[in-house]
């Protein structure tokens, strides 16, 4: 087996960590090319019909490659560390498109280094746009700017749903995309 193999979606089955309103859209897109999806996530999420795992440890296990797309903060601080990449393997490979907390740097770089996984793509880091230089050094990562949006079409319909949100706000009306972590009380 040539090591390339490694490199694409056949064979593999992909675990989201995360299944918000972006998860599920990278979860659709991934099913839609053949690839079992399954999740982690706070809860299983209700309409979703992919595998829930109440315990990331597990889908890590089951999974050869992951996507982190959750929010940041206290809650998410290094989900991602030397167990989850252990568990993932040899053939794992990691994607953060979350935030820099979420991925313990430390664990991530010695399981790239001592080839415990395969292969990692970061667009989010720690300290942005200051990158770890032991990332830098490494050949089996792919390192990217958090750019993931930044088509003229999707970012107009983001500065649009900002002020939907905003003018629902004002009107006392429930905004169109909460974000659990950041409750939006009216003074």
């Amino acid at each position: 087996q040539y090591p390339l193999t490694k490199a694409t979606l056949r064979e593999r089955t992909v675990g989201m960590v995360g299944m918000g309103r972006i998860g599920k859209a990278i979860a659709r897109r991934v099913d839609a090319f053949g690839v079992p999806v399954v999740y982690h996530s706070r809860n299983p999420q209700p309409g979703v019909s992919y595998k829930y795992y109440p315990k990331l440890l597990d889908m890590a296990r089951d999974v050869d490659t992951i996507i982190v797309i959750t929010p940041g903060g206290a809650e998410t601080k290094h989900m991602i560390n030397a167990q989850v990449l252990d568990a993932l393997g040899p053939n794992g490979i990691l994607i953060n498109m979350a935030r820099g907390t979420v991925v313990d740097d430390a664990a991530l770089i010695k399981a790239l280094q001592e080839k415990k996984i395969y292969s990692a793509g970061l667009d989010v880091f720690l300290k942005e746009p200051e990158v770890p230089k032991e990332y830098l050094a490494l050949d089996n990562i792919v390192l990217f700017p958090h750019l993931g949006s930044s088509t003229v079409y999707t970012r107009r319909k983001m500065e649009q749903l900002v002020v939907d949100n905003l003018l629902a706000w004002a009107a006392g009306k429930p905004v169109l995309t909460p974000v659990p972590e950041t409750p939006l009380k009216k003074s």
